[in-house]
């Protein structure tokens, strides 16, 4: 891993203030030119930036500095770092390989069958794919939807568990919260609703008169009794 200098231009006004290095030295070990350096110690340039130590940094030893005082022809070299960082690497389309691209589709169906409340976005992230054939297999209009089978991503080796749950999470954000004391459809538990009263009903509250409902059977049969004389008088 290649060693770069920390803050080039802070490390040679730096240089320059507290230094005896020659302009060509402080710009071989800064990157910059020597006459770019000149103007640094004239106050032309880098103004107002406040100088880095590099023996601070541990980029330079105090001995490298007056060995390089001592001889103008000797190039300062940054010391080998205690603790080296890995470089960071730019994120792009998720490659698939080619023995896995014919799975994308299954992989795809999966995730919107088990997980409808992922976004395409990031859907693409995981699967490496693009937002149309995600929307031909969720309008079922994909030139393969009749043999396409969910299967998990993980398990094809398209994306890594930590991956997916990671999407998972940052995806339940979005979803809408659920009243505290209720179910996911909304009902209250069932030790909340067991031994409550029923509704009352009007019809059964009303008050039921033993007098008035005999007499509404007695002329129920005096008005059948008349019927029936009627009857065999014509």
């Amino acid at each position: 891993m290649a060693t770069t200098l920390l803050m080039p231009k802070a490390t040679a006004v730096w240089l320059v203030d507290n230094t005896a290095l020659t302009f060509d030295q402080i710009g071989a070990l800064c990157g910059l030119h020597h006459l770019e350096v000149k103007s640094i110690a004239d106050g032309d340039s880098a103004q107002g930036i406040k100088g880095l130590d590099p023996i601070q940094t541990g980029q330079l030893s105090r001995d490298q500095i007056k060995d390089a005082e001592q001889d103008p022809s000797v190039r300062l070299s940054l010391l080998e770092p205690k603790v080296k960082v890995p470089e960071l690497k730019k994120k792009g389309p998720r490659y698939t390989p080619v023995s896995r691209r014919q799975d994308r589709p299954n992989a795809i169906l999966w995730l919107v069958r088990n997980h409808p409340e992922m976004k395409d976005s990031q859907i693409i992230r995981l699967v490496g794919t693009t937002k149309t054939t995600i929307s031909a297999i969720r309008d079922r209009t994909h030139w393969n939807s009749t043999n396409l089978q969910p299967l998990d991503p993980v398990t094809l080796g398209i994306c890594s568990q930590i991956d997916l749950d990671f999407e998972v999470a940052k995806a339940a954000k979005y979803l809408p919260k659920v009243e505290e004391g209720a179910t996911e459809d909304g009902l209250l538990p069932a030790s909340e609703t067991q031994g409550a009263e029923a509704p009352a009903d009007p019809q059964a509250a009303e008050e039921v008169d033993a007098d008035s409902v005999f007499k509404n059977f007695a002329a129920l049969g005096d008005a059948a009794i008349e019927g029936d004389a009627g009857g065999d008088a014509s």
